[in-house]
C-alpha cells in the first residue's frame, strides 16, 4: 500500500513538473499562439519592425530550429498544394535534397505536413513543415529543421507545437 502511494506521488510530481515546463508563446505582433512543450525551446528572434516572423531554437539551432510564417495564397489553394509548390520552387534546390512524404495533419488547425532531408555543412539535416490552413486564403507554415537524428527525437514536441497552434 505504501509503495502504491509513493508511486502515485512520484508520478504526480513528474507530471506536474512537465506541466510547468510547458509555456504558451504569443506576441503582440502575431495573430496566433501555441504551446512550447519544453523549457529547451526559446525564442531567438521576436517580431518587430524589421522582422515579421518569430524564430525559435531547441537548445541549439542544429538540434531544432523553428520559424513560423503566414502565407496568403490564392483563394481555394489547399495546404497540400502549397506544400507541393514549396517543394517544387524552394526545397528541391537545397543541397542533397531528398523528398519525403506528405501526411494529413490534425490539430486545432488542420493541414498537411511534409518531411525531407538535405545537407548543410556536410551534415544530414531533416526538415519538417506543418502547413496549417486557417481559411481559404491563409495558411501558416511552421518550418522545423535540425540534424536528422536530433530533430527525429523531438518529433513528439514538433507535433505538439503544431497541434496547439491557434488563432487568438
Amino acid at each position: 500500500m505504501i509503495r502504491r502511494v509513493l508511486l502515485v506521488l512520484v508520478l504526480g510530481g513528474l507530471m506536474a513538473s512537465g506541466a510547468f515546463a510547458q509555456q504558451t508563446y504569443t506576441h503582440d505582433k502575431v495573430e496566433y499562439s501555441f504551446e512550447l512543450p519544453s523549457a529547451n525551446w526559446r525564442a531567438i528572434l521576436e517580431p518587430d519592425a524589421a522582422h515579421e516572423h518569430p524564430e525559435f531554437v531547441y537548445g541549439d539551432r542544429l538540434d531544432g530550429y523553428l520559424t513560423v510564417r503566414k502565407e496568403v495564397v490564392d483563394a481555394g489553394m489547399t495546404a497540400s498544394q502549397l506544400a507541393r509548390r514549396d517543394q517544387d520552387l524552394k526545397l528541391r534546390f537545397l543541397p542533397g535534397f531528398v523528398e519525403g512524404k506528405e501526411e494529413t495533419f490534425n490539430g486545432r488547425v488542420d493541414g498537411v505536413t511534409i518531411s525531407y532531408e538535405f545537407t548543410r555543412t556536410g551534415k544530414v539535416m531533416l526538415g519538417r513543415t506543418y502547413y496549417l490552413q486557417v481559411d481559404n486564403r491563409t495558411i501558416y507554415a511552421l518550418r522545423f529543421t535540425g540534424l536528422r537524428d536530433k530533430l527525429s527525437r523531438i518529433r513528439n514536441q514538433t507535433d505538439l507545437i503544431a497541434r496547439s497552434f491557434k488563432l487568438k
